[in-house]
């Protein structure tokens, strides 16, 4: 049985917009409320190059990555064809106006996941 996490009330992550939500470890999490009320959990991370989803464009059950706009499914993470790939998905509860994600994903779910530096900031410390 999963234990769920209050995350925020609905009307706190904007119509075809998202919320990040900070993990212990690991990346965070991008909750997106499209303009039919749904809302979904991804890692805040594309498949692709792994820029940040809460930062993209929503329409409909996709959104777009602000990096390279490749576009992704909001049900299942999938990138779109031609693109390949997939970014790992969270389940969401809603309940009475409030948004709850699964703690134990929370906890587990891609937690070793990074995001790729790119330029300069890929040198070494003191190098």
């Amino acid at each position: 049985m999963s234990e769920w996490k209050l995350i925020c009330r609905v009307d706190d992550i904007p119509v075809l917009g998202s919320r990040r939500v900070a993990r212990d470890k690991g990346l965070d999490v991008a909750v997106f409320r499209n303009d039919a009320g749904g809302v979904f959990a991804l890692l805040d991370r594309c498949p692709h190059k792994g820029g940040p989803l809460s930062q993209g464009i929503v329409f409909g059950t996709q959104v777009a990555c602000p990096m390279h706009n490749w576009t992704i499914g909001l049900c299942d993470g999938q990138a779109l064809a031609p693109d390949e790939g997939c970014t790992p998905k969270f389940a969401v509860k809603v309940e009475d106006g409030a948004v709850y994600l699964d703690a134990g994903e929370l906890a587990t779910v891609a937690t070793d996941l990074t995001r790729p530096v790119a330029g300069p900031a890929r040198r070494a410390v003191g190098v």
